[in-house]
């Protein structure tokens, strides 16, 4: 039971952060941004908000700078909406998981590349 029910709290604050950012924070450093994942703490008091950060990497500072310093306001924001116990102190770090993703896809296409041209010049060598 004590998984299950910081699994929950951490999507519905997923969802209301998500639906924040959307409706527009006034930080003008935040831009593009996909709120992934929260993670709860067992006594749910900390949530680590996991965030793609989408732009150059100087957007990419300036967007996690941003939400670092809404994180009180979207806190209360959070505590007007859900009805917790104690409204968990929020911090954003950037999720990652994509740009490896990405990045595992292009050594992949160029292994897949390079195979293939092995394997036409290989052909070549025996005819």
């Amino acid at each position: 039971m004590q998984e299950g029910r910081p699994k929950r709290v951490g999507e519905l604050i997923r969802q209301e952060i998500a639906a924040l950012v959307a409706q527009g924070l006034k930080d003008p450093r935040i831009g593009f941004v996909s709120i992934m994942e929260v993670h709860m703490s067992r006594d749910l008091r900390y949530a680590t908000v996991y965030v793609s950060l989408y732009g150059t990497e100087s957007n990419r500072k300036g967007s996690l700078a941003g939400l670092q310093n809404s994180a009180g306001w979207i806190r209360r924001e959070i505590g007007k909406k859900l009805r917790l116990r104690y409204t968990p102190e929020i911090r954003f770090l950037e999720d990652t998981t994509l740009d490896r993703v990405f990045r595992l896809e292009d050594v992949f296409k160029e292994l897949h590349e390079s195979d293939e041209e092995d394997g036409a010049g290989g052909s070549q060598q025996h005819s």
